[in-house]
């Protein structure tokens, strides 16, 4: 059985919910990676913030990156998985709800100890499998 924290990618930092959108963007760009989770208050999780977000809710909006806060784009409850849940179940969470990242978390304290992409699938999945999963997620 293959668990989240096998394809996780390991690491994951968290942008703070008080950080500028301008702050996330170069840290975005300095790890080479297209999401951040946000997290306030004793690293508790608040959303995650995607490139596109920043391009969306904020440039394309006539905002400034640099006044608008993390905080401002965490919405809604961000779904999670622990590092020991089995992958296919992780797949069945990101298909049911659409998501394309996945923050992972460990038991009993809760802590965010790495993500799960995309690309991580296709690099620890059997090649059907993930054929199923990019047909679930872009079919919408």
């Amino acid at each position: 059985m293959t668990t989240a924290g096998e394809i996780m990618h390991a690491g994951a930092e968290c942008i703070g919910d008080q950080q500028t959108l301008a702050d996330a963007a170069r840290i975005m760009r300095e790890r080479d990676v297209g999401a951040l989770p946000i997290c306030g208050e004793n690293q508790k999780l608040l959303g995650i913030l995607t490139d596109r977000d920043i391009v969306l809710k904020c440039v394309a909006e006539g905002r400034d990156p640099s006044t608008v806060l993390a905080v401002d784009l965490a919405v809604g409850r961000p779904m999670v998985v622990e590092e020991d849940e089995d992958a296919e179940q992780v797949l069945r969470i990101m298909e049911q709800h659409l998501v394309r990242r996945l923050p992972v978390i460990n038991h009993p304290d809760h802590k965010l100890v790495g993500m799960i992409s995309e690309a991580d699938i296709t690099r620890h999945l059997p090649q059907e499998r993930v054929a199923e999963f990019v047909t679930a997620i872009c079919a919408e």
